[in-house]
């Protein structure tokens, strides 16, 4: 098991409202520098640009760092997944993160079964693992069928149980519905704040630990010290009213809080 940070706990940073947004050897130097020890680049778009060269320079890159690598993308058709495998394999990464949907392609259960059935034993035989994150757009009784339909320890679930909120679906019970084929942790931490006259709520991310999440809760349901499970550093920062320096600077003290909250709960 390892602890590591997320792109996505570097969003405005990389963001258009950075005035020169992080390269990705920026992030992998901040990350190491901060004591994580694994790296995932997830929905991060230009990865898929990258020739050879460039990823073997980023592989180089985060062996120097002493740094493991993950992936993340979004959607289940076998050429996408197929391309984020050959990067894998280009990259030593064992772990790529997708998510079901994507803007152009919401698969029933029978296609999303087939689609995975097709996909997933390739993954297995290059020896990387793809997990599929819970999240609002589908269901998690649903994600959890496509799971155990496909029955291969090469699939699992990449756990984010904040996520699921939106669909009202509490926290603990996303925990305790994928526990057992749980492959990938996202830890980011988060609260309802009342809009301004109490008239509803913001849901938004906080500093770990000041929040809903129920870390401990999760960590005992899953076990990731036995079962070699990365733990992963995600936010929700909203954009700050004073700008992108402020927004700049509390992400950052967010991603060292928690990173440094992780190592010290080894």
């Amino acid at each position: 098991m390892a602890y590591g940070i997320s792109t996505y706990a570097y969003f405005w940073r990389i963001s258009a409202r950075a005035p020169r947004p992080m390269t990705l050897t920026e992030m992998l130097t901040d990350t190491a520098g901060l004591g994580g020890q694994v790296f995932q680049i997830c929905d991060y778009a230009p990865i898929e640009s990258y020739d050879p060269k460039q990823l073997a320079d980023l592989r180089a890159t985060a062996d120097g760092l002493g740094l493991r690598l993950e992936l993340g993308t979004r959607g289940i058709r076998p050429g996408h997944l197929r391309k984020y495998l050959d990067m894998a394999g280009e990259l030593g990464v064992t772990l790529v993160r997708s998510m079901l949907n994507t803007a152009d392609h919401r698969p029933d259960t029978t296609e999303a079964v087939a689609l995975l059935k097709e996909a997933v034993p390739r993954y297995a035989d290059a020896g990387v693992t793809l997990g599929l994150e819970t999240y609002e757009q589908v269901a998690t009784d649903d994600l959890m069928t496509f799971v155990r339909a496909v029955d291969s320890p090469h699939l699992g679930v990449v756990l984010d149980p904040g996520n699921s909120v939106a669909r009202l679906e509490r926290p603990a019970d996303v925990v305790a519905a994928t526990a057992p084929h749980v492959v990938n942790i996202h830890v980011k931490d988060f609260a309802f704040t009342r809009r301004d006259g109490w008239v509803g709520f913001t849901y938004a991310g906080c500093p770990l630990g000041e929040g809903l999440l129920d870390y401990d809760g999760m960590i005992a349901a899953v076990r990731p010290q036995e079962r070699g499970i990365n733990q992963i550093v995600e936010h929700w920062l909203p954009w700050q009213d004073e700008g992108y320096d402020a927004t700049a600077r509390l992400e950052h003290q967010w991603t060292q809080h928690s990173i440094t909250t992780l190592l010290r709960s080894k």
